[in-house]
């Protein structure tokens, strides 16, 4: 038996180690598919022959609560999630935003911003207006929070907060010179993690695959970290670098099959997890490529796909359904049933789906 066949062994009868699957980042593309297929084969098992589709749109607006402004000034990012985001800096100015949001028919919105200089999204300020949200409307409430302070901790508990989108990273080459946190490391992100499940917060960790200017690069001890910290959660989200436009010299788009081994190891190492490939990552060319292999390797969430990605799928598997809603792609399944989407929602794909219909 050669060195590829024996990793699929452990694979599938779920022994492999983490030193295997450091092995796993190494095979070529070729060597590659077979697991691909073991991956993508294990989801439909769990949770059926479907892709679930998530577009946010009005109805689950992104809020920066710092506006434009980070003290960070990360090396990946030049504000451009920032500027994409609705600039609130007001409780009064939340509270009423939220609220029509609420009237017209939204089902929530990701409370975000900038970080101050120790990491964190400044949200404590904001939490007894959420809270009061919370309590007058049924939105969703996904909060990016960075690292946080059991005073935060628990003011997100109060608040009734519904998810925390965390982004998890345990290398020190990222958190020192890409988020140019200098007095930080790995164990301030593993008290954060503790500090949640200790409160109870529902946490859904994020991991960008190629922060490191475009590499893998201990992305792996990522996924180990959330496996021994015993935070069992319902969904894990991937996401990818996006190149920074001052950075071209420096930084690259990470490689598409990168991406799916990365989701694959998770698939393996977490096989009653849902998998959500997040709206950051690469498009242009290299859009169809990433979600097509994100697909073959084990993901059931996908945010704002392309009709491409979805009419291959098709095409490949003809008894594969589609759903789709209109929230963003970390919330809980129990609240999918609020977040349907209508066809008000889903235009660019509605000709599409019809086509699907008829066939």
């Amino acid at each position: 038996m050669n060195k590829t066949s024996n990793l699929l062994e452990k694979i599938q009868l779920q022994k492999a180690s983490w030193k295997d699957y450091e092995e796993f980042l190494h095979l070529n593309s070729e060597e590659l598919n077979q697991f691909l297929e073991l991956a993508r084969e294990r989801t439909i098992q769990i949770f059926g022959n479907k892709l679930k589709i998530y577009i946010p749109s009005k109805r689950f607006p992104s809020i920066s609560l710092t506006g434009a402004e980070c003290a960070l000034e990360c090396l990946h990012c030049d504000k451009k999630y920032l500027n994409g985001m609705t600039p609130i800096v007001q409780n009064e100015v939340l509270e009423e935003f939220l609220l029509r949001v609420a009237t017209e028919g939204g089902t929530g919105a990701l409370i975000s911003g900038g970080c101050d200089s120790e990491g964190a999204v400044p949200l404590l300020e904001y939490l007894d207006t959420i809270k009061k949200i919370k309590k007058n409307t049924n939105l969703i409430i996904n909060a990016h929070t960075g690292l946080l302070t059991e005073t935060t901790a628990n003011a997100l508990v109060n608040a009734g907060v519904d998810i925390i989108s965390f982004d998890i990273t345990m290398d020190q080459n990222i958190i020192s010179d890409i988020y140019r946190l200098k007095t930080k490391t790995p164990e301030d992100y593993k008290k954060s993690i503790t500090l949640m499940k200790k409160k109870g917060l529902n946490v859904v960790p994020h991991i960008c695959v190629g922060l490191y200017y475009g590499k893998l690069h201990k992305e792996l001890e990522a996924i180990k970290f959330i496996k021994e910290s015993k935070l069992k959660p319902s969904l894990i989200v991937l996401i990818a670098l996006i190149p920074p436009k001052h950075g071209k010299e420096t930084f690259k788009i990470p490689d598409p099959v990168d991406l799916a081994k990365i989701i694959a190891i998770i698939r393996f190492a977490f096989p009653d997890t849902e998998i959500s490939l997040g709206c950051m990552r690469p498009r242009g060319a290299l859009k169809g490529d990433i979600e097509k292999l994100a697909i073959r390797a084990g993901i059931n969430r996908l945010e704002i796909p392309s009709r491409d990605s979805l009419e291959w799928l098709k095409k490949l598997d003809p008894r594969v359904e589609f759903e789709f809603y209109s929230a963003c792609c970390a919330i809980p399944t129990v609240y999918e049933k609020f977040a349907g989407s209508r066809d008000s929602d889903i235009k660019g794909y509605l000709k599409m789906l019809k086509k699907f219909k008829k066939k």
